[in-house]
């Protein structure tokens, strides 16, 4: 499966921020989403494509690059990022094995039109934040350790608190 993300619309659903204004808080919000989806994405992070504008990006900045397995692409010669992502749509060979994640219209009528699977950024926050979560959960048949200083924090885990 590929997942191709618009950057800033998931930037904005989740909430992730950088503390800095300017471009320089523009770098640190997407290095701290980037950081998110890796962590959530865990070992398939190889298989996602987050998008972002660029077209009036500051000088310096790089076409594409990888973060944590996940590539990132920035719209440089495109209008924006949407363009990009409606181009990689319609260029994918399997489109059925494709989950664009936006709450843009364009974006989610273009993944329709193609047959893949078209997400909104609040539903994919809560479902790879719940499959992360449960695959962190122990088997619900797994014993926890014996108590003890050192096991503490495997109960913390195993009673999800």
């Amino acid at each position: 499966m590929t997942l191709i993300i618009d950057g800033y619309n998931l930037l904005h659903a989740s909430g992730v921020f950088g503390v800095a204004r300017g471009p320089r808080g523009f770098e640190q919000s997407r290095t701290a989403l980037l950081d998110l989806i890796v962590d959530l994405l865990g070992t398939d992070a190889a298989n996602a494509i987050v998008v972002f504008d660029a077209a009036r990006a500051p000088d310096g900045l790089p076409a594409r690059l990888v973060h944590g397995g996940v590539r990132v692409w920035f719209a440089r010669e495109y209008p924006d990022a949407d363009s990009l992502i409606e181009e990689l749509v319609a260029d994918d060979t399997a489109p059925g094995h494709l989950v664009v994640v936006s709450n843009d219209r364009r974006l989610q009528a273009a993944a329709r039109r193609r047959r893949a699977r078209a997400v909104g950024c609040e539903e994919w926050l809560a479902d790879a934040r719940a499959a992360r979560r449960d695959s962190r959960r122990p088997p619900a048949d797994a014993k926890p350790p014996e108590p003890g200083p050192e096991g503490v924090d495997e109960w913390k885990r195993y009673f999800d608190l």
